[in-house]
């Protein structure tokens, strides 16, 4: 059972507790052309809640009414203050820290949704369906830094990319998502995945890094 007071462990010990999750879709123009599309005119933004959350070492648990999960790796921003309407210049003030996480999604689900033009919540944010490593501190950084992820299913690397390809970068995400909605301390960004995603089953064992110094390791049931 998810914990109602789900909380973010940073590398120095601190805690916050988890928010609103934002997920940024189609960031990576590679990834966009794997899944048939190409990079939007404005960012795709779609929500997983905080009962998602999965900690490292947890498990990503498939539901009954889907058979095809997929994998994608992304890099994660956790908000350390409340903002509104935020300037790309004033963006990093308003950084907590950074992680690796997981945006696992029912791809059968998403697919059917998407014929039907329904919203994606169910396919992403299932319960399980966010894992996320131990936190970064930003004041460890100087600025907003790129960092590499990779990804391995069960030992054999399944996606690696660099966040300095994405599309639109972190700052960009936040001037715009402020914009929209007010962020508050402890949501975070899921800034989207670099092409290679592929499915998992009950059983594998999925490794994520991020070059920052972190890593998350979960099993799938």
């Amino acid at each position: 059972m998810i914990a109602n007071n789900t909380v973010y462990t940073f590398s120095d010990g601190t805690t916050i507790p988890v928010g609103t999750m934002y997920c940024i879709g189609k960031n990576y123009a590679a990834h966009a052309r794997e899944m048939g599309g190409e990079v939007p005119g404005s960012p795709v933004v779609f929500l997983k809640p905080s009962a998602a959350y999965v900690p490292d070492g947890g498990v990503v648990r498939i539901p009954p009414f889907s058979q095809l999960v997929h994998h994608e790796v992304e890099m994660v921003v956790v908000i350390g203050e409340d903002c509104a309407s935020i300037s790309r210049e004033d963006a990093h003030r308003y950084i907590a820290g950074y992680g690796i996480g997981l945006d696992m999604t029912l791809r059968d689900v998403q697919t059917e949704a998407k014929k039907k033009g329904e919203p994606w919540a169910i396919a992403k944010g299932f319960v399980t369906s966010a894992p996320l490593s131990a936190i970064i501190p930003a004041a460890l950084f100087e600025g907003i830094p790129g960092f590499d992820l990779t990804l391995q299913v069960n030992g054999q690397i399944r996606q690696s990319g660099t966040t300095r390809d994405m599309e639109r970068p972190v700052d960009a995400l936040i001037e715009y998502l402020s914009s929209v909605f007010t962020l508050r301390r402890g949501d975070c960004i899921f800034t989207g995945t670099p092409e290679g995603v592929g499915a998992v089953q009950s059983g594998d064992v999925l490794r994520a890094e991020l070059s920052g110094g972190v890593s998350l390791e979960v099993s799938v049931a």
